[in-house]
């Protein structure tokens, strides 16, 4: 198990480098995260909804994501609430208290059954940790640090992010803070995202393994060059988009924003740059604006009127290319109606109002579905009628088109409605969709950004090589050898020995 010092310790990453590093060696290994808090999430196989790090590790792993490795899904909603998603299905909405004291047997008995599955399936578990397993104020509700280590009876190492200074006392305190049982489970300990001279380190190195009783395994250096999908929206604030004088993206950093890994593949494309706005931000100069997905659609459109951006996207609408994903589809048009208050306490609002189309949030089942469409060839995408697109729905609001034509012709999925074979809408420059993703698709982003390039008077490049797959599978490929090459690996090689023998 790789628990870490803090959030955003690296955890994430160090799970992903040891799932690639014995699958290669041709074990069959599984990630796994008790519980995550996210708002980057992903649709399964399964149609189950997980959080998008375990993805990535499953896929660093080389096998398919499944609920299994992601049991417990919190989405945080609004005032302390958060959308509980227990092996992938919604259950409830609930304030930390309920959760924590009236649902946390569920939770844990969901956890375990899921835990079991994949020790029958898989050679090797590889778990990450969430947060700190030092939050004493947590300690006895914990379901996703020591006590899954218990449960488990995993060895642990911890990770710790140096960038951001006081490692060794992160490290110390963290020792300091755990009960005996838990402190005796941590194996080694890894440094991570150290930029500088190592030398300089070791005397420090030494002395904390002295404190602490517990070998460093390793220093694990910070490569910025390394694109990888981030977890959460708290990573947003450190994220430093290429920036790019010959053709700008806009993204509306809306307050609830989530899925934004929907527009990482925009970022990878030649001569483009993303700008992220916040609510507090002017829109610029921009040759493109993209409204992301939201874990509350009407909280965030009420966000957009009140910082002052509804009518000048409205106005920009006229002269560039605005893009809507899900939640930021359902404010391009012209309702958002809430009859019963299921999103928030503002009930129906007014949308931005540049497609004719209305959403409503009634109390239907939340749309969890893995889809494909083929664009139809409508407003600015005659150019690629019959392209094949796929993604994946995690909405619960359903749309209704007036006068705007759909964007794709729904395959396989939901789309706009139930009752319609049509996701999205186009109208002008403006449109939208329910598939997140659908940037991933390379010949739609392609066309996408060749639009762009061509208004700013540069050559269009055609459907040649995907930048981002590329590199991509190139980061978690770099991302293990680079934790091979700093971290000794033999302690964690015979923790699974020692656990295989038993």
């Amino acid at each position: 198990m790789v628990q870490g010092t803090s959030s955003n310790a690296g955890k994430s990453v160090v799970v992903a480098a040891l799932c690639r590093i014995f699958s290669k060696r041709g074990y069959n290994v599984a990630p796994f995260k008790s519980q995550n808090m996210s708002l980057n999430s992903y649709t399964t196989h399964e149609n189950a909804e997980i959080a998008i790090a375990q993805v990535l590790q499953a896929e660093a792993a080389g096998v398919e994501p499944s609920y299994h490795m992601n049991p417990i899904l919190l989405k945080p909603k609004e005032d302390f609430i958060s959308q509980v998603i227990v092996h992938g299905k919604p259950v409830n909405d609930m304030n930390f208290y309920d959760y924590q004291n009236s649902f946390r047997e569920k939770a844990l008995k969901a956890i375990k059954t899921s835990l079991d599955t994949l020790k029958e399936k898989y050679d090797i578990i590889v778990i990450e940790g969430a947060g700190s397993p030092a939050e004493i104020n947590m300690q006895d509700k914990d379901l996703a640090n020591m006590k899954i280590a218990e449960i488990a009876d995993a060895d642990v190492i911890l990770v710790a992010d140096i960038d951001r200074g006081g490692v060794f006392a992160s490290i110390a305190g963290t020792f300091a803070l755990l009960p005996e049982k838990d402190r005796k489970r941590i194996k080694g300990i890894i440094i991570n995202k150290f930029r500088g001279n190592l030398d300089i380190l070791i005397p420090g190195i030494r002395q904390i393994e002295e404190i602490v009783g517990a070998p460093v395994l390793g220093v694990l250096p910070y490569d910025e060059s390394l694109k990888l999908p981030e977890e959460d929206s708290a990573s947003l604030s450190e994220r430093k988009y290429s920036k790019n004088e010959k053709v700008t993206v806009g993204v509306m950093r809306l307050p609830r924003i989530s899925n934004f890994t929907d527009i990482d593949p925009l970022e990878y494309e030649p001569d483009i740059g993303i700008k992220l706005i916040e609510m507090g931000d002017e829109i610029g100069n921009v040759d493109a604006l993209v409204l992301p997905g939201t874990r509350n659609t009407v909280n965030d459109m009420v966000a957009l009127n009140e910082a002052g951006f509804t009518d000048e996207i409205a106005n920009l609408s006229r002269e560039i290319p605005v893009f809507g994903i899900c939640g930021g589809y359902q404010m391009l048009g012209k309702k958002i109606i809430d009859e019963s208050f299921k999103e928030s306490k503002y009930g129906s609002v007014e949308g931005i109002g540049i497609l004719d189309a209305k959403t409503k949030f009634d109390r239907i089942d939340k749309i969890v579905t893995q889809s494909r469409a083929s664009i139809l060839g409508n407003g600015m995408f005659k150019e690629i009628k019959g392209d094949s697109v796929k993604g994946y729905e995690l909405h619960e609001g359903l749309t209704i088109l007036g006068e705007s034509r759909p964007l794709s012709r729904v395959i396989e999925g939901c789309g706009n409605h139930p009752s319609s074979p049509y996701d999205g809408a186009v109208n002008g420059y403006t449109a939208g969709t329910y598939l997140h993703g659908i940037f991933h698709n390379f010949t739609f982003r392609r066309f996408f950004t060749d639009q762009l390039r061509a208004q700013n008077g540069l050559d269009m490049l055609g459907f040649s090589e995907d930048n981002f797959e590329n590199l991509k599978k190139y980061s978690i490929d770099r991302l293990a050898e680079i934790v091979e090459d700093n971290i000794d690996l033999k302690l964690i090689e015979e923790s699974i020995e020692k656990k295989s023998i038993k």
